[in-house]
């Protein structure tokens, strides 16, 4: 672990247009704005990748098709052109239980960001494509952005999905920001990181569980490279804290049966298990692990249970208890996140299941850039990367975020929380402005800005 990631201290605790102009009315960004009953309502194209030239826009909006693209090059933009943007998430497929309300947070923010006024007097036209939770679909996703002349695309769920698409972005020089929590090290200076990093999450939570549970920890992971580096990062921070890895196993995506783990889970006997499982067949495990009767005995900790709803999809005897550690959660007593929340279900409706630390994130990317592109007067990527660099800060639901302009990742406040049987979650402790140290350490992108790599522990 570096030598600067010391804990910070902790603290006490419609219609999209409608929802836009409500949002500036309830002053969920510091700057002073204003819009009109009849302000244009964000341009929104959305496709899967395969059809991204043929998707319907929004009522009333242009639509923006593979086949104008020649006329769209030819033509040199006017300053009342909408400015197109990008998303590419799983709308779709076993993993939608992440992208659908970071794809609602999406429009939700460039119906916000319109209207405010837009982007430098413009207003965004989101070219919004569903990559199924298919691979391949990212990358012909990906491929179809960048032919589509776009100011930024913000895309990607898991770090497989990243590491497909980020190469993709780097060549074509279109700016990316990638919105989710994942296992750190990504130093790429086309690249804007918003998620929290281990350094972060795991910083707070592998400490408490050792000091609440015990220093005996049994890590169960997703078997890509979120999971195996995270994992790496659970080993760290157990070492340095007087915890032991008492067992390990690692489970592809798709794997839904943990008959077999949970009985080795029981003849390790640790004092809680790390949970570092992903996507719709991993929540599975929740329910199996109640059924078993272990959770009395054995609890669990983790840093991705509930991005995925889990505790609204599972019954209250599987899920109360687990403890978790994120920069969001619905239930932070907060004016800014009062009024987001307000807003939210404004919009989706009192029923939405849980507005996710995901879709925070997402929430903060399309803010971070806009704010970035005003303050730099132009598109031009250099000229925002350099503004973005300049450490810029956003008043999110979650408290006040800055982008560490070094690292290209956010400081922000990580808290820890239980969930409960209400399909929530009880925030106990919240730890302020907590730096992406590690980044920090590797990772120096204004004076080293060629470095392309991922560093890892």
């Amino acid at each position: 672990m570096s030598a600067n990631a010391s804990v910070a201290r902790p603290r006490a605790r419609s219609h999209l247009y409608r929802l836009a102009v409500a949002l500036v009315a309830l002053g969920l960004t510091a700057t002073a704005c204003t819009s009109s009953d009849d302000a244009a309502e964000p341009a929104t194209e959305t496709a899967t990748a395969a059809d991204a030239g043929a998707a319907d826009t929004a009522a009333g909006a242009t639509e923006t098709t593979t086949a104008d693209m020649a006329d769209d090059e030819a033509a040199a933009p006017t300053e009342t052109e909408p400015i197109r943007v990008g998303s590419l998430l799983d709308e779709t497929g076993p993993l939608n239980i992440y992208g659908t309300p970071m794809a609602d947070a999406t429009r939700l923010a460039i119906a916000d960001i319109n209207a405010k006024g837009g982007v430098l007097g413009r207003q965004l036209e989101l070219v919004a494509l569903d990559s199924k939770s298919d691979q391949n679909e990212y990358i012909a996703g990906a491929d179809q952005l960048v032919a589509r002349d776009l100011a930024v695309v913000h895309a990607g769920i898991t770090s497989a999905s990243r590491e497909a698409i980020r190469p993709i972005f780097d060549e074509a020089e279109l700016l990316y920001f990638y919105n989710v929590l994942y296992e750190g090290g990504v130093c790429d200076r086309n690249t804007f990181v918003t998620g929290v990093v281990p350094t972060q999450q795991l910083q707070v939570l592998i400490p408490w569980a050792i000091k609440n549970m015990g220093p005996r920890l049994y890590v169960l992971a997703a078997d890509y490279n979120y999971g195996q580096i995270s994992a790496d990062w659970v080993r760290e921070y157990a070492a340095e804290n007087g915890g032991e890895i008492v067992g390990e196993d690692f489970f592809p995506l798709d794997v839904a049966e943990f008959g077999t783990t949970i009985s080795e889970v029981q003849n390790a006997s640790p004092d809680a298990v790390v949970s570092l499982l992903v996507g719709g067949a991993h929540m599975s495990f929740y329910s199996q692990y109640n059924a078993a009767g272990v959770n009395a005995d054995i609890p669990i900790v983790s840093t991705t249970f509930g991005l995925g709803s889990e505790q609204v999809a599972l019954d209250a005897a599987s899920s109360e208890g687990i403890v978790v550690a994120y920069p969001y959660f619905e239930e932070l007593d907060t004016s800014v996140n009062a009024a987001f929340v307000t807003a939210w279900q404004n919009e989706f409706g009192g029923d939405y299941p849980y507005i996710t630390d995901l879709a925070v994130y997402v929430w903060e990317g399309w803010h971070l850039w806009a704010d970035a592109v005003n303050a730099a007067g132009t598109l031009d990527r250099d000229a925002v990367i350099a503004q973005l660099e300049s450490g810029v800060s956003f008043g999110s639901p979650k408290g006040e975020v800055s982008m560490d302009g070094g690292s290209h990742h956010l400081i922000q406040p990580v808290s820890l929380a239980r969930a409960n049987a209400s399909n929530g979650f009880d925030v106990f402790e919240t730890f302020d402005n907590i730096p992406p140290s590690f980044e920090q350490d590797v990772c120096d992108l204004i004076a080293s800005p060629d470095t392309n790599e991922q560093f890892t522990p």
